[in-house]
């Protein structure tokens, strides 16, 4: 009887689909993935002869012989059994009707062009082969590559070895989800089954099958954990694999839910992405709860540098210095975290040198990429003067690299001071350019009409009165018409861009 959460799950499919539409996923083909053990070949007996749920919102169901091929992935390690085996499935696929593709891979070449671990090699084989199989097919069949499916015969045994085997090496909530039910194209029929459950029905409709001799050697994990943890599991709970397999379930549900609450909080918490490069709102994901904290800061890892061996130690050390509020943390095969200026950089090594976004402390300065200085100070707007007349001079004076702006509509407390967001462009932002009276124009334009090449544009600091403010100048280029001088201006704020340390001493006052 399905579990709950494939009951559930098929409920919601057939709310989800659109009403009158012709479902394409009941003409797509259907992989299955057959090595020629008990457990796949009870696969293939049960998609040809019996109903299979392969979670197109049906549930349980007859799959349309059609639809069915078998693949078998020839590794090429156990010599004559290896042959046996592959003549073994494509017998059996005739005999039920079903087209079946061979496919031979050099598995220990694989293994040896990367970590060695030949168990991984030959599974990243397996599900290569079948992804291109059931792309090819999809194309012959006229149907979208999405409504594929992809069987393999994982039982609750496989689900709870899996459990047992993350357990040992160490794992999060992720790992003990152990094997899903369906990830993307990929779906497990049988997981409800147990193995033991699958050779009755071989030998009850008179069917063999073929025995790998390795399963049996407990140097791999997953045998040790076959042959030596789980029977001892057994005898303190002979349901012990139905139980673990409630339990994936259950965790599988709950990681699913909180890795979609993860990537909103992440999308929230963005304040600057680019190629191999991703800025954070680090004092916002300080305040986040730590549940989710740890799954963004692993979810942004991965996002700047994919090949990061990931440890749990490794995203504790990234929410180690975003709760001190400053450091840096290294991460295996190139990526690096830094928090300064409440801000969490991660960066690929690999990732192009670009300014990133920070706080300018009013008074204060930033230094920028390239050896240019971003300063601010707050100065008393003169006596019996045209303020606006004043400044307009100021900026001719400096040509544009320096402007006189009114603190108070800047941002700018002239009791207190404060501080104003330094950024780069943004896709899509909007200013009041300086002499247009208040029109809008967006950034890129007002670029553009600077001549700012394409390739310098990343470069040029947008200071904001905030992270979510309004633009109050950007450097170089124009100011913006709210944050103007007028003759109500009584505090000027200055801020002056050069490209050396040689532009307008720090304030030594207001």
């Amino acid at each position: 009887m399905p579990s709950v959460s494939r009951r559930y799950a098929n409920a919601r499919s057939r709310f989800d689909r659109p009403s009158g539409q012709p479902d394409e996923s009941l003409a797509a083909p259907v992989v299955l993935m057959v090595s020629g053990g008990a457990d796949s070949t009870a696969l293939l007996v049960l998609a040809a002869t019996s109903s299979l749920d392969v979670d197109d919102g049906r549930g349980v169901a007859r799959i349309a012989r059609e639809r069915l091929h078998v693949l078998h992935v020839n590794h090429g390690l156990r010599g004559i059994d290896a042959e046996e085996d592959e003549e073994f499935v494509r017998d059996l696929a005739q005999r039920y009707g079903i087209p079946c593709t061979i496919r031979r891979v050099d598995v220990e070449e694989l293994a040896a062009a990367g970590d060695g671990n030949v168990e991984n090699a030959g599974r990243m084989a397996r599900y290569a082969e079948a992804t291109r199989l059931a792309n090819d097919l999809s194309e012959a069949f006229g149907t979208p590559r999405s409504a594929a499916r992809i069987l393999t015969a994982h039982t609750a045994d496989d689900r709870a070895e899996t459990f047992f085997m993350n357990a040992i090496r160490g794992t999060g909530a992720a790992g003990l989800s152990s094997i899903p039910r369906r990830r993307n194209r990929i779906v497990r029929p049988l997981l409800d089954r147990t193995h033991a459950e699958l050779c009755d029905l071989l030998r009850m409709r008179g069917i063999v099958w073929r025995e790998d001799a390795t399963n049996a050697d407990t140097r791999y994990l997953r045998a040790f954990v076959r042959h030596e943890v789980l029977p001892v599991a057994r005898g303190r709970n002979p349901r012990v694999v139905a139980n673990l397999s409630t339990t994936c379930d259950i965790l599988s549900d709950e990681d699913a839910y909180l890795t979609a609450v993860s990537a909103r909080a992440l999308r929230d918490l963005t304040r600057r992405e680019g190629t191999g490069l991703l800025v954070l709102d680090a004092a916002r994901l300080a305040a986040t709860d730590v549940a989710i904290a740890r799954r963004v800061v692993r979810s942004a890892i991965l996002t700047v540098c994919p090949e990061a061996r990931l440890e749990a130690r490794h995203v504790a050390a990234v929410l180690e210095i975003v709760a001190a509020g400053e450091g840096a943390a290294n991460i295996p095969l190139g990526a690096e975290a830094r928090v300064e200026h409440g801000l969490l950089a991660l960066r690929s090594r690999m990732a192009p040198a670009v300014p990133t976004a920070a706080w300018l402390e009013v008074p204060g300065r930033l230094v920028l990429p390239g050896g240019r200085v971003l300063s601010a100070r707050l100065r008393p707007a003169p006596e019996a003067t045209d303020v606006a007349a004043y400044a307009r001079s100021h900026a001719l004076e400096w040509s544009g690299e320096s402007v006189l702006l009114d603190a108070v509509q800047a941002g700018v407390d002239p009791a207190r001071g404060g501080r104003l967001w330094v950024d780069t462009p943004h896709a899509g932002e909007l200013l009041c350019p300086l002499g247009m009276h208040e029109q809008s124009k967006k950034l890129s334009d007002l670029l553009g009409e600077a001549r700012v090449d394409r390739d310098e544009r990343a470069l040029v600091p947008v200071v904001h009165a905030s992270p979510t403010g309004p633009v109050v100048w950007v450097a170089g280029v124009r100011a913006d018409e709210r944050a103007r001088c007028t003759s109500q201006t009584r505090w000027l704020l200055e801020l002056t861009l050069t490209h050396d340390e040689t532009g307008p001493s720090a304030p030594d006052g207001r």
